[in-house]
């Protein structure tokens, strides 16, 4: 039997009539510190390129990953064994990427956690030795070395004899914590700062305003300038010359209330529709409405009549079957209700998630949404 389901025939009509979203008593507030940050303090991604040892035999193919037959050579000239001239048959070794990311501040001889990720064929390095890996910045110096035993939290079970497997997670990926020890120190000094910008993680005009004012009232002088959606800048204040992480300090833990776009956002391969607080709409009027059609396939047989010479035939007949939901009714928005009325409105018509993303796509395109779809 096949089904062809044509859903969704959807009805939008628009009243000229002003409706808006509650905005509660209660707004969120956020500390500074939670949505923005200090412009010179942040992290430092590094990459190196090593070798895992000692898996139980899901390793690369040395035969056929010349890179990691060659990286396995190199590293034993390097402690004094010559194996240029020997056949290399190793499945316990395998080739990776190492990267991790070197926090502000890291002083010589801290730890930092490295990600470790197969570049062959390796199978699984559960259980392997990552061997002394330099991980470089951006300019191409060494500021870490990172070696140790490699977890990856991923599960990998089979029968050979059933031809059967069970694989749980990534297990050509995983980390070692702490695995790796800061050999180099990015300079920064705080101390010699007499401006400090701070950049907002999702710039607004509004916003930046806000934390301007906010830290303008904390000082009592106008030190602090929005210059941009994204950028505050606070002159030092004297007093505070020899003391910029008290500075810094005082001002990440104000609280404002951080401004943001009306927007929905609508994520089609999954299904999930997120509605902001602030979006607005118009009255309007919705009706949904489910179609089916469904095609059967009813087999006729066609039998001969008593001793003659005809053959049974077996014919197919194409059953078509139109059924409309009539109980769908069109369902008014009246003026004053909440996102949660809208909501509730919406699931009233039996409306499914995949049902709201063209309804509110159709609310867009009559103008009586006032926001941004935003598809992801």
């Amino acid at each position: 039997m096949k089904t062809i389901n044509a859903l969704k025939n959807i009805t939008i009509i628009a009243f000229v009539a002003g409706m808006f979203f509650c905005s509660g008593s209660s707004y969120a507030v956020s500390r500074i510190k939670d949505i923005a940050d200090f412009e010179g303090v942040r992290d430092n991604q590094l990459i190196g390129y090593g070798l895992i040892v000692g898996l139980n035999g899901t390793g690369d193919n040395i035969k056929s990953v010349d890179f990691a037959k060659e990286s396995l050579i190199s590293m034993l000239d390097m402690i004094g064994i010559n194996a240029r001239d020997g056949q290399i048959k190793a499945k316990n070794v395998a080739a990776v990427m190492v990267t991790a990311n070197l926090p502000a501040f890291a002083r010589q001889g801290s730890r930092i956690d490295v990600t470790v990720s197969a570049l062959g064929d390796a199978k699984n390095l559960l259980g392997g030795t990552l061997i002394a890996t330099p991980l470089k910045g951006a300019d191409g110096e060494v500021y870490a070395l990172a070696q140790g035993t490699v977890a990856t939290g991923a599960v990998a079970a089979g029968s050979q004899g059933a031809g059967t497997s069970v694989l749980k997670g990534v297990p050509t990926s995983g980390r070692i914590a702490s695995g790796a020890i800061v050999e180099r120190e990015i300079p920064f000094e705080l101390e010699s700062l007499n401006n400090i910008n701070i950049a907002l993680r999702n710039p607004d005009f509004t916003t930046s305003r806000r934390i301007a004012d906010a830290i303008n009232a904390m000082l009592g002088t106008p030190n602090a300038k929005a210059v941009d959606p994204g950028t505050v800048t606070l002159s030092v204040p004297a007093k505070y010359s020899k003391n910029i992480v008290d500075l810094m300090t005082k001002v990440e833990q104000l609280q404002i209330q951080p401004d943001t776009q009306a927007k929905v956002v609508i994520d089609e391969a999954s299904g999930i529709v997120v509605i902001g607080k602030d979006v607005k709409i118009n009255r309007l009027a919705i009706a949904q409405g489910n179609l089916t059609i469904k095609i059967s396939d009813i087999p006729l047989v066609s039998q001969p009549e008593p001793f003659t010479l005809g053959e049974t035939i077996v014919v197919n007949t194409e059953l078509v079957e139109v059924n409309e939901d009539r109980e769908a009714q069109m369902k008014v928005l009246d003026t004053g209700i909440n996102l949660q009325d809208l909501v509730d409105g919406l699931n009233a018509l039996g409306v499914t998630p995949r049902d709201l993303i063209s309804i509110l796509q159709a609310i867009k395109a009559s103008g009586a949404l006032q926001a941004e779809i935003e598809v992801i």
